[in-house]
């Protein structure tokens, strides 16, 4: 313990203090300019006037979620979806569990998590991960329209159907839509 003590003073003392400072804030997963243009993109996405103009306002959100301004916290989530890319479950939990811990105001860290919870059948962890996920981001339509399947899964309808509207009120162009047919009907008539 002393080790790592004097090997901390010794970088805090090389870093200067305003480095210092930096090292125990707590890292921000987005700027307030982010802020800003999430914003802006929501107010877009919610008024979209075609699937096609939805899914590049979406693509800019997933762009914004998953690239945060911390390097560190960046660099760490490339990890994540690359992993996930080879489907490398355990590999890709134990990262997001590490981030979770370090940054816990990440919302898209969570989100991952619950997926891949989901991937692998185990709703009960997902549900959980979502529940963080929309306290740090209630416009996380992703989050909504997974818990929507999840729910509509285990037979509870009025539920699904509850996260399903509250997502198509943020993205009205869902691909998860189409398991509510009561929803499609709807669309018909109009």
């Amino acid at each position: 313990m002393r080790r790592w003590l004097d090997r901390s003073r010794i970088v805090l003392a090389l870093l200067g203090p305003l480095s210092a400072i930096a090292l125990i804030l707590p890292a921000t997963a987005q700027t307030e300019r982010e802020k800003a243009a999430l914003d802006a993109l929501f107010d877009q996405l919610r008024v979209a006037p075609d699937p096609a103009t939805a899914q590049a306002i979406t693509d800019q959100i997933w762009i914004y979620w998953t690239t945060p301004a911390d390097p560190v916290l960046a660099a760490r989530m490339q990890d994540v979806l690359a992993l996930r890319m080879n489907a490398d479950f355990p590999a890709v939990i134990a990262l997001l569990d590490e981030i979770v811990a370090e940054y816990p105001d990440y919302a898209e860290a969570w989100n991952q998590r619950a997926t891949i919870y989901f991937l692998l059948r185990d709703f009960e962890h997902s549900m959980a991960d979502i529940e963080r996920v929309l306290e740090l981001e209630p416009r996380h339509f992703g989050a909504l329209a997974g818990r929507a399947v999840m729910y509509k899964e285990q037979g509870k309808d009025d539920l699904a159907l509850k996260d399903i509207l509250a997502g198509l009120a943020i993205h009205p162009f869902l691909a998860e839509r189409a398991m509510f047919p009561e929803l499609l009907e709807d669309a018909i008539k109009i």
